[in-house]
């Protein structure tokens, strides 16, 4: 078996590998992905990452969001958030986003992966998954960023802060928020 051969075994169609992952299989790790990106057997996905095509009956599926950022960071410590999601508050936010936030430790910019642009922002802690608290502290804290008038979504985020679990939602200002979120909230934190 050649050395090609060996390394087409260990793909595994819709996983996300850094060259290094193929550097294991390989030893000679660049004519192997150029001759595999030439033969469509992976495709280039950023700087160093790519992507063993799926197929499906509609054609090529795109890697799933969370293993294209996962290999792109060499670290799964991320939270993926869609801009989106403040809809789901009922806070009077409506518009829809497709450029997903990304919040991690190593980087921080736009980053296109797969074609598809996401927005890398750096923080201290991330938290491990999306609730309602940490997203209405995140709202909290982009609250500039928003296209909605700030005036009428401050009053109705504090209104749905109030409804919260006090202890998760502190909990979530204490881990995640920033010096606005940790503002905004304090005088509904403070003990009764």
């Amino acid at each position: 078996m050649t050395a090609l051969a060996e390394l087409k075994r260990h793909l595994r169609p819709g996983q996300v590998y850094r060259r290094k992952d193929i550097a294991r299989w390989s030893n000679a790790v660049d004519r192997h992905v150029r001759q595999l990106v030439c033969e469509g057997r992976l495709e280039k996905v950023s700087a160093g990452v790519y992507m063993v095509p799926r197929k499906t009956k509609f054609g090529p599926a795109p890697a799933k969001p969370e293993k294209l950022v996962e290999s792109f960071l060499g670290d799964d410590r991320f939270l993926v958030v869609s801009p989106s999601a403040f809809n789901g508050l009922g806070v009077g936010t409506t518009q829809l986003h497709n450029e997903p936030v990304v919040y991690n430790r190593k980087r921080h910019g736009r980053f296109k992966l797969d074609g598809r642009v996401f927005d890398f922002r750096l923080r201290p802690t991330v938290p491990k998954r999306l609730s309602k608290e940490v997203l209405l502290v995140d709202l909290l804290h982009n609250l500039d960023r928003l296209p909605e008038d700030k005036s009428v979504v401050l009053p109705r985020a504090l209104d749905k802060a109030r409804e919260m679990d006090r202890g998760r939602l502190a909990r979530a200002v204490k881990e995640f928020g920033s010096a606005r979120a940790e503002r905004l909230l304090a005088p509904l934190l403070q003990p009764a």
